[in-house]
């Protein structure tokens, strides 16, 4: 059961190694794109690829969905990157359910832990695999693996390294349930006074607060890379734009310029913040594809006074 890449790899994984998938439950199509054309999740292009049945349910207590996952026969539900699953769903295969988080549990249950690991400046990370029980990522935990996150990681090389590590722990979760050796253990027995969260990011979120510290903006930015992408105002040419902030890098240097000033040079852009420098190395203006600095310098001229703002 999943839907974006991140399930993909766990799938593929699975079936290269030789389990019996006898089927996928994926998020309904969805329409995208200007023309709102219908579109599949990952999991189901790589399903289908595979010739292997597909469900996509768009209520999960529907006499019809749980009729046609009870005919699958699955003596074991694996569940990567989905939705909260009802109790009569989670219950239904003799060896459980049980699902692959990218964190290291308790800390980060939520929607997206992969980003708020960086944004939150951690140096280390993994997954977890553990049985559903009937809330969100509170189950029995079966195994873990650590993953160190290097400083110049984002969100979207972190989800790659992660996709492998937790496609491995998988496979390793499920011939440890085969040979009926799982020792569990309870997340409350982990558990502290103050556990990081990973809710769900949103617009909000992403905008980047320039009276924060170097460190906490350039965690904030590479952990929005790629997606949702962090963002700002950029003030220009007596215009105010959104932009959006991809790849970044830090330059601890003291100097007199107000917080969001923008330096610009030949082939580099500067956002003066407390402690140094925020130098960007791609962006994305409004209905512009994204760009490296050096090609929108080329094209594209900054006033003496543009800035960014909060």
């Amino acid at each position: 059961m999943g839907t974006p890449d991140f399930a993909v790899g766990v799938l593929r994984k699975l079936i290269d190694t030789n389990f019996n998938v006898v089927g996928v439950v994926t998020a309904p199509d969805r329409p995208s794109g200007r023309g709102r054309k219908l579109n599949q999740s990952a999991v189901k292009k790589y399903a289908i690829e595979q010739n292997l049945p597909v469900l996509q349910p768009t209520n999960l207590k529907s006499e019809l969905f749980l009729s046609e996952l009870k005919q699958l026969n699955a003596n074991l539900q694996i569940v990567v990157a989905f939705r909260m699953l009802p109790k009569v769903v989670w219950q239904l295969p003799d060896l459980g359910t049980f699902n692959l988080h990218a964190s290291l549990l308790p800390n980060y249950r939520g929607a997206a832990p992969i980003n708020w690991a960086i944004i939150n400046g951690e140096t280390r990370t993994g997954v977890t695999t553990f049985f559903i029980d009937d809330k969100i990522d509170t189950g029995a935990i079966i195994l873990k693996e650590e993953l160190a996150i290097d400083k110049n990681d984002t969100a979207g090389s972190l989800h790659d390294k992660l996709m492998v590590l937790g496609s491995e722990l998988v496979v390793k979760t499920v011939k440890e349930i085969e040979k009926g050796n799982v020792k569990t253990i309870q997340q409350t027995k982990l558990e502290q006074h103050q556990l990081k969260e990973a809710p769900k990011i949103f617009k909000e979120t992403c905008k980047i607060d320039w009276n924060n510290s170097m460190d906490a903006i350039f965690n904030k930015i590479r952990g929005l890379n790629p997606y949702p992408g962090a963002w700002t105002f950029l003030h220009n040419n007596n215009q105010s734009l959104e932009m959006k902030i991809y790849n970044v890098s830090k330059e601890k240097e003291n100097h007199t310029h107000p917080i969001g000033k923008l330096i610009v040079g030949k082939s580099q852009l500067k956002v003066a913040v407390n402690e140094g420098y925020i130098s960007i190395e791609e962006l994305q203006l409004p209905g512009k594809r994204k760009m490296k600095i050096g090609d929108l310098l080329n094209g594209y001229s900054f006033d003496i006074n543009s800035y960014v703002f909060n």
